[in-house]
């Protein structure tokens, strides 16, 4: 295994070498990917902006222009880490040809290192079709957002008899060519069996700290949320009460004319004012 070289953008392929599990988040802007590119292995653009950026219910009214704009965002941010586009719901599942033309759209407009779609053994053709004509793909099995009312829920999955089916999408993904394979909301023990059974990088959230690598989604990590936190999200940050305080006060400045000061506005000399 190797170390990543410092100046090179992560591959898919290099990802699989790296000797730490591997750190990926959610990064949906510029700014935002500026800040987790040092750090951060796999850069993903979730359709999860649907509900993170946009305050839809879920995933499912996320378009395709909408995953590019946010592409080419995080792609301007960042230099290091290998980043991922989510095909939205829609977008890949008529077709093999479909989902070809989806993808290459997408990697031709953002310069994303490989897109993510979500299924198991019956995107298994599909994502075998993008992968021999130069698409790299992430897969991503167990719970589906796009998926959602499938599952009847967000609920975790691979209990009883969900298990044997979630192993043969698993393989299915892996022998049609997915590089790597997002393992969401599976119970621990299943998580764990995959991630020793496969032969490329998995990376769990609500999964298995087994797993080749973790991802959770920014804001979520960063405590930008406080209405709703899942049980696999551990909070790194309380940015919601920092930004709440630092509104509070600038708010509190504009009201009592504290803000603007001197220094913060040019005379009508065009000199600086004085503490400028």
């Amino acid at each position: 295994m190797s170390k990543h070289k410092a100046g090179k953008r992560h591959t898919l392929r290099s990802l699989a070498r790296l000797e730490a599990p591997i750190v990926a988040l959610t990064a949906y802007t510029t700014p935002m990917a500026r800040l987790m590119d040092p750090h951060c292995d796999l850069l993903l653009v979730g359709d999860s902006l649907g509900m993170v950026v946009y305050g839809m219910p879920s995933t499912l009214g996320v378009t395709t222009e909408m995953m590019i704009a946010h592409g080419q965002a995080v792609i301007r941010g960042s230099s290091r880490a290998c980043v991922a586009v989510d095909l939205p719901f829609g977008s890949y599942q008529k077709s093999p040809q479909q989902a070809f033309e989806t993808a290459a759209r997408v990697m031709a407009q953002t310069e994303a290192g490989c897109v993510k779609l979500e299924g198991g053994e019956e995107m298994a053709e599909t994502i075998y079709f993008l992968t021999q004509r130069g698409v790299p793909v992430i897969g991503h099995i167990g719970l589906k957002p796009q998926a959602v009312h499938t599952h009847g829920g967000f609920r975790t999955v691979g209990r009883g008899s969900e298990a044997d089916q979630i192993i043969k999408d698993a393989d299915a993904v892996v022998a049609a060519g997915a590089g790597a394979v997002v393992i969401e909301s599976t119970v621990e023990p299943l998580a764990r069996a995959l991630s020793d059974r496969l032969p490329v990088p998995t990376i769990g959230i609500g999964a298995s700290p087994a797993c080749g690598g973790q991802i959770l989604v920014g804001e979520d990590m960063l405590g930008l949320f406080t209405d709703f936190t899942p049980r696999f999200v551990r909070q790194f940050g309380t940015l919601a009460a920092d930004i709440d305080k630092a509104v509070a006060a600038y708010a509190e400045a504009v009201r009592t004319r504290q803000f603007p000061g001197p220094e913060n506005y040019v005379s009508a000399s065009g000199t600086k004012t004085e503490g400028a």
